[in-house]
């Protein structure tokens, strides 16, 4: 249950990082899904073995939404090179 909680918050946080970091670059609803779950598990599994927080805390949806923002700028960055 624990990974599908994850895919859902991941999912909202790629909205708003989206909303946060619009761009000129149209993404989508499967890529902002994308990104969003892949910022949100690296910043929840990252912060957790940094002992920045535990499981289940407020601070995991923030730092899911800032994973997701440096994905999301880091893709945006990538995609303009090619």
């Amino acid at each position: 249950m624990s990974i599908v909680f994850t895919i859902l918050i991941g999912f909202v946080v790629g909205v708003i990082a989206k909303l946060l970091h619009p761009g000129k670059e149209n993404l989508g609803f499967v890529m902002t899904a994308v990104l969003g779950i892949a910022g949100s598990m690296a910043a929840s599994f990252g912060g957790q073995m940094l002992g920045i927080y535990r499981a289940g805390e407020g601070a995991g949806f923030v730092g899911a939404i800032v994973g997701s923002v440096v994905l999301l700028v880091i893709y945006t960055r990538l995609k303009a090179r090619s």
